[in-house]
């Protein structure tokens, strides 16, 4: 690992036996190796995201890979710093990534390989790549003539697929963040009739190592301090103020508490009017600066 202080993504739908056990082992052994991010663990597998010293980063993926569940899993790195996560979480779930679908067992015979992909997306006129991520990560960022979900959160996608009925007949380049996403969605799609879903394996931070922005307009999302990435310097934003409009991919919270909502705000925006610290919902809803909760 080239990174001073880099940033690991990883997962695998594998089963653990002892989930809360497990929990324990990996609770430890990041907390001896300095390293703050979080981990979600199921009776499904593995979902985590961790930062810290290239040393103690470098150690714990060899540690897991000593492992024979995990010893094929894959590892995204970016760049980070000692503030990309304020502490440690690991926790146990019912799931590795939420759907409240039921019980759904991922999908791994429709994945592409970034080229692959890429490939398809070019030469198929019938191809429609879709971001199933939420909505808030797609306004940063997205693959250009992507259709987008308009979710809140990735639980509310068995609702939302009813609305997409007229890409049924359509090739549909599924994608995510990492991938973890994809593999639970893609089952669900074709369950629902969906006949030609094919996943973008290792989702967009498998394809921006090799292909950087080619056909992807925007910045990246990551559910950490530094909320988007880039791969490549002088993008233009996609991302527009919420109040203003104004081009950004700044993102922060609704100040008032019982909404907390995450929203694109500019820096000047923000200068400009105290109000502007709460979501377009919560204003129109009668709500100001003096009046939120926080």
């Amino acid at each position: 690992m080239s990174e001073a202080y880099p940033v690991i993504l990883f997962y695998k739908y594998v089963p653990i036996r002892n989930a809360e056990v497990f929990a324990a082992h990996q609770r430890a052994l990041c907390s001896s190796l300095e390293l703050k991010g979080r981990i979600l663990i199921a009776s499904e597998g593995i979902n985590g995201t961790l930062a810290g010293p290239v040393e103690g980063v470098s150690r714990y993926v060899a540690l897991l890979k000593t492992d024979t569940r995990f010893s094929d899993i894959a590892i995204k790195i970016s760049a980070g710093d000692a503030g990309t996560f304020p502490k440690l979480v690991v926790k146990v779930r019912s799931e590795i990534v939420t759907l409240n679908a039921g019980a759904i067992k991922p999908d791994k015979d429709n994945q592409l390989s970034p080229a692959d992909w890429k490939r398809m997306m070019e030469e198929n006129p019938d191809a429609v790549p879709l971001d199933i991520r939420n909505r808030f990560e797609s306004a940063a960022g997205k693959f250009e003539n992507a259709v987008v979900c308009d979710i809140e959160h990735f639980r509310e996608l068995p609702q939302y697929v009813d609305r997409l009925q007229s890409l049924k007949d359509k090739t549909v380049l599924m994608y995510c963040t990492g991938g973890i996403r994809c593999e639970k969605a893609s089952t669900l799609f074709r369950s629902k009739g969906f006949k030609n879903v094919f996943q973008l394996h290792g989702g967009i931070a498998a394809y921006q190592e090799q292909f950087g922005n080619e056909h992807w307009q925007g910045e990246c999302f990551v559910f950490d301090q530094r909320m988007t990435v880039r791969v490549e310097e002088g993008l233009v934003h996609i991302g527009r103020c919420a109040h203003t409009g104004r081009a950004t991919s700044r993102f922060v919270n609704c100040l008032h508490d019982p909404c907390h909502t995450l929203f694109i705000l500019s820096a000047e925006a923000e200068s400009e009017n105290r109000d502007h610290l709460l979501c377009p919902k919560c204003l129109a809803a009668g709500i100001s600066f003096e009046t939120a909760e926080y």
